[in-house]
């Protein structure tokens, strides 16, 4: 009896949890290879995503040019309605425990080809708009500069494979439009979580159903 009361009630807690982290937008993969745009000194590159719905953003991943042996130390972001400006989702500056510098390659050009991984963000947005990610005032210990890996989004076409029909649309401060950044949009989205009252509801729906199987046992 108490084994099936212990199964039932994690069945019940695991259909009622909320939906797990999951990549909200993709930007497609770090190029390394291509170009990329400084992040410090002053610029600030931004990219546009969407969402398919309703959604809580808790982190990025995106790909960075340093020289070797730097490490990214922290980094400036915001969420926008436009490059930059307009209303501010959220914003802060990654670093610590919230940041990770993930070595990847040793491009033809001589940098260090790196994965940054931001945690910690709690941004809810909504489905259907669209929003622009800031990145800006990058450090690294020497003082070096640091660029944002441009990959020129996901399923661009045009003769030099760098034109139109690119699903985002990205922009450096000092020269206007430039193509689009690698880079992913994770967090819950699709899903709600249960108000206080359903899982007091749940917990009397368990028991009763427990009591129901201790009567059928007798």
């Amino acid at each position: 009896m108490t084994l099936r009361m212990a199964s039932l009630t994690i069945l019940c807690l695991a259909l009622a949890a909320p939906a797990g982290a999951q990549v909200l937008y993709d930007d497609g993969p770090i190029n390394g290879t291509e170009d990329a745009w400084t992040i410090n000194f002053g610029y600030i590159v931004g990219d546009t995503f969407t969402l398919s719905a309703n959604s809580t953003v808790g982190g990025f991943n995106f790909g960075i040019w340093e020289f070797p042996g730097d490490t990214l130390t922290s980094v400036a972001w915001s969420i926008t309605e436009y490059y930059n400006y307009g209303t501010v989702y959220g914003s802060g500056v990654a670093s610590g425990h919230n940041l990770t510098d993930q070595f990847i390659s040793l491009n033809q050009y001589g940098y260090d080809i790196d994965k940054i991984t931001v945690t910690g963000l709690n941004v809810p947005l909504s489905s259907g708009a669209t929003y622009w990610l800031n990145l800006q005032n990058a450090t690294v210990p020497s003082g070096d500069p640091v660029y944002w890996d441009e990959n020129y989004g996901v399923g661009c076409t045009g003769d030099d494979g760098h034109g139109g029909g690119c699903p985002s649309m990205a922009s450096n401060g000092a020269i206007g439009s430039i193509g689009g950044e690698s880079f992913d949009i994770n967090g819950t989205g699709g899903g709600t979580t249960p108000e206080p009252d359903s899982f007091l509801l749940l917990g009397s729906g368990v028991l009763g159903v427990g009591g129901l199987l201790r009567r059928k046992l007798l």
